[in-house]
């Protein structure tokens, strides 16, 4: 069929389906349907960033009345594996075990208990008495590898299920060094040459809603997990390895999320709670609180990116490295994609034929690393868009020209696209869509750029204007699936059946917005199923910006499998050609008499050639078509202080055809907030001894709508052949542009470089000095 608009849902800005039942609070979420007979679960935490278990007492936890149950490295089988929510085998380290007879960082696993009461469970695991061996910490990323430097990861059997480099000897996690062309030649010719280094710091997802899971055993004695996850089909698949259970013997349930933004593609405590549940036969919940969800969840990975541009006298680029030193903390998850995507999702972005791409991901006695929105793009576009910013100075140029002068354009590729994917060899592509030129000059316009560059400010408060340009990708090509089904009913509505998982970025309405379109009905004919086990079709989940792009092809397929079929029936019915007719507000418009979806359902339902109307579809997509777009920030610098007051901030993004453009727009809108807060707030602090200093809110500073500064987003239209309806990713894109477009403002506005993030006064004021 054609990808032409066949009805008038795609392309507008519907109410989210699940709109009313939030705003009205209906009980949603995984802590609103709790089972009886509940028990509660505690952790008890390292309390040492470094040590060796040598002695471990429970007998007096196990004592109290109302403890059932009691979980150590004693009891507990030792399964090696990642927590990383990736498609298997997993490109992540194997060297995590539910509970370990080692402790690497200050709130690593120790024991779990389950109780009658939240307050009892905590006081077992006061009670658990337990002597530590205390090891010299390894706390500094760039010691980490150095000779001599204590080994984190010395257990035999921690390994990589994937062929790539993995020495945990030498405390690395991950390796990477891939070169196209002659990248050193290239630079020693260069006429104008940049390196320069810039080092992106720790920072937590802060979902209002934390890890949270309810695990029980049914009356077939299955397992049922309600969880609030982005992977419901990897935590089944996780958790009966962790379990020592067969696949079939669990069930996993997405509720709605309160939030995720990466942290919950790990499956961090879903293993525990089912191991409670299983030897206590009773239900069982466990929840992080606040300060449990910023230690001993994940983080975005801290990592210091070089970067070495040579440029030709015109302005071109000629040749550039990038070198990434990440750490993943004290379990390498993720460690070595969000590395690979430093490189594959930014070095593109830029036309050059001479590109080195260098990665070391190093564990470290801190908090782990993990998927954080952006993964790798955000840490790397700091140094890249900061390193393009210094070579416009160097060449006394506009940044803006710079930028236009090098992008990628439609029909443009890179040598990069093949040669680094998420680890692995990636995919090798041409760009399809790109909305790059549009996004540098609308953006630009809606900043008055020109004349802010222009402006000289003195006295003690300066302003000032920068920018940056991005990529990022849709999916992971030939790698991830997406699959739904969809069947009709009597009434002429559909259910909608996927393993897609909508965080509350709207996802379930995009691909209902897909379904409909396709079908020729209103939205409200759609009722949406999604990532349920036992129900719904099998899906990666949602990361990797791949819900609209992979999931809504594979809900377009199945619509248009549905489709086909009605009109079969409808060709029967009436008499009259297939190819005569169509379907538009539930109508079957062409044949010989009128007839409704409802009429040709109960017709195939209850009369000749009985059937139900139903289609399965699943896609793997063959590209990454990269969304794009450009940032322009204004800032004004208290230089008495270093206050940085972010003025106006302007966000012009390509996404291909926007499904629903209000949901687009706040995807944009809440991505820049969350990167401006990390831009200039966000900061882990830590003791000298590797514990986190500053786990409350009242001590971690993330940014609100109080906060928010004049925000302008534009939709830069364009299309996607490969995506539904023209469509790409949108939703992490956006926070990948406030750390150097705010670095780049601050820098115009009183020419000090920051290397460093974020951009707090004392920072400001010592590169000022």
């Amino acid at each position: 069929m054609s990808d032409a608009k066949l009805w008038n849902v795609v392309g507008t800005p519907v109410e989210k389906v699940d709109a009313a039942a939030l705003a009205a609070g209906a009980p949603l979420f995984t802590d609103d349907e709790l089972p009886r007979d509940l028990l509660f679960a505690a952790m008890k935490w390292s309390p040492h960033a470094h040590a060796r278990i040598t002695a471990i007492d429970t007998s007096a936890a196990e004592a109290m009345a109302g403890v059932h149950v009691v979980l150590t490295h004693q009891n507990v089988c030792r399964i090696m594996r990642t927590t990383a929510g990736q498609g298997h085998p997993e490109p992540s380290p194997y060297d995590f075990t539910t509970f370990d007879s080692k402790v690497r960082y200050v709130g690593d696993r120790v024991a779990a208990v389950a109780a009658e009461t939240q307050a009892l469970a905590r006081a077992a695991c006061e009670a658990i008495v337990v002597e530590y061996e205390v090891l010299e910490p390894v706390l500094d990323i760039r010691q980490a590898m150095a000779d001599g430097a204590p080994v984190i990861h010395d257990e035999q059997d921690a390994h990589m299920p994937i062929v790539a480099p993995y020495e945990p000897k030498r405390n690395l996690a991950a390796h990477v060094n891939v070169a196209v062309g002659d990248p050193a030649a290239a630079l020693d010719k260069a006429a104008v040459r940049i390196t320069s280094e810039y080092e992106c710091h720790y920072a937590q997802h802060c979902p209002i809603e934390p890890h949270i899971v309810v695990a029980a055993v049914d009356g077939y004695g299955r397992l049922i997990i309600r969880t609030s996850t982005q992977v419901p089909f990897h935590v089944r698949r996780i958790v009966a390895t962790a379990c020592e259970i067969p696949v079939r013997d669990i069930r996993v349930i997405k509720p709605r999320i309160g939030g995720g933004f990466g942290v919950k593609q790990e499956v961090l405590i879903e293993d525990v709670v089912s191991l409670l549940a299983l030897r206590s036969g009773r239900p069982v919940k466990i929840e992080y609180t606040r300060a449990e969800e910023f230690i001993s969840s994940r983080t975005r990975h801290p990592a210091v990116v070089s970067m070495d541009l040579g440029f030709a006298d015109d302005g071109t680029v000629d040749g550039m490295t990038m070198r990434v030193l990440l750490n993943t903390g004290a379990y390498g998850s993720h460690a070595l994609t969000v590395g690979c995507n430093c490189g594959s999702k930014v070095l593109p972005l830029y036309k050059c034929d001479n590109v080195g791409f260098l990665l070391d991901s190093v564990y470290t006695n801190l908090p782990v690393g993990g998927a954080y929105r952006g993964y790798g793009a955000t840490q790397a576009a700091f140094g890249m868009e900061c390193a393009m910013d210094e070579a416009a100075v160097a060449m006394n140029l506009d940044p803006l020209e710079l930028r236009r002068i090098n992008h990628i354009g439609p029909g443009d590729s890179s040598p990069i696209f093949k040669a680094l994917g998420e680890g692995t060899e990636g995919v090798e592509q041409s760009i399809g869509s790109c909305g790059m030129s549009a996004c540098l000059a609308q953006g630009a316009a809606a900043m008055d750029w020109h004349a802010k560059r222009e402006r000289l400010d003195e006295g003690r408060f300066r302003r000032g204007v920068g920018m940056c340009a991005l990529m990022q990708g849709s999916s992971i090509p030939e790698v991830d699936l997406g699959a739904a089904s969809i069947k009709l009913n009597e009434d002429g509505s559909f259910n909608l059946l996927m393993g897609a998982t909508d965080l509350g970025t709207g996802s379930d309405t995009v691909m209902a917005q897909i379904a409909a379109e396709v079908l020729g009905v209103s939205l409200d004919k759609i009722l949406v199923l999604s990532s349920d086990t036992d129900v719904t079709p099998f899906d990666v989940g949602a990361y990797a910006s791949s819900t609209t792009y992979l999931s809504g092809m594979a809900a377009k397929k199945a619509a248009a499998g549905a489709r086909r079929q009605i009109l079969e029936v409808a060709a029967r019915m009436t008499s009259t050609p297939i190819e005569k007719l169509s379907i538009e507000d539930s109508r079957i418009l062409g044949g010989s008499k009128p007839l409704t979806l409802s009429d040709v359902a109960l017709n195939s339902l209850y009369a000749e050639h009985q059937h139900q109307i139903q289609s399965v579809a699943s896609h793997v997509t063959e590209k990454s078509p990269p969304p794009f777009s450009a940032h322009f920030a204004e800032v004004e610098v208290d230089l008495a202080t270093g206050m940085v007051r972010v003025l106006k901030y302007v966000a012009a993004v390509d996404c291909g055809t926007a499904i629903n453009p209000q949901l687009a727009e706040g995807q944009v809108e809440g991505a820049v907030l969350n990167g401006i807060s990390f831009a200039m707030t966000e900061e882990y602090l830590f003791s000298k001894l590797g514990k986190m200093r500053n786990p409350t809110f009242k001590h971690y500073k993330i940014f609100s709508t109080r906060d928010l500064p004049e925000l302008v987003t534009i939709l830069v239209p364009t299309y996607e052949p490969t995506g539904p309806y023209g469509a790409k990713s949108v939703s992490e894109i956006g926070i990948n542009g406030p750390l150097p477009a705010l670095g780049n403002a601050i820098f115009h506005a009183t020419g000090a470089r920051l290397h460093t993030s974020p951009f707090t006064p004392e920072r400001v004021l010592a590169a000022l000095k």
